[in-house]
């Protein structure tokens, strides 16, 4: 069974070879000139925290990464929404 590295959180979501959980950072609700978006109207977030890796990640947890716009699996625990992402939607970190 692959080792697993997380940071201490409620959820208990190891993920698999080839995945991280990542928890998505909140899209922008105003505009620079203070126009408030509607939901619809909101880039959906492509960066986010990751929470826990599996084994041999090319990231680490608790770092900020950007993935691919419409990458990962969306999954909700506790009413909170996260994202199991494939390293190979992973496309930067934000250092």
């Amino acid at each position: 069974m692959p080792k697993t590295k997380k940071i201490e959180t409620k959820i208990k979501v190891r993920p698999l070879m080839g995945y991280c959980l990542v928890e998505p950072l909140e899209a922008e609700t105003q505009t620079t000139s203070g126009i408030i978006l509607p939901e619809s109207a909101q880039e959906k977030p492509a960066q986010g925290k990751v929470l826990a890796v599996a084994e041999n990640s090319p990231v680490r947890v608790g770092e900020v990464v950007i993935y691919k716009k419409w990458g990962g699996d969306e999954i909700k625990i506790d009413g909170v929404e996260y994202k199991l992402v494939k390293f190979d939607d992973l496309m930067a970190i934000i250092e």
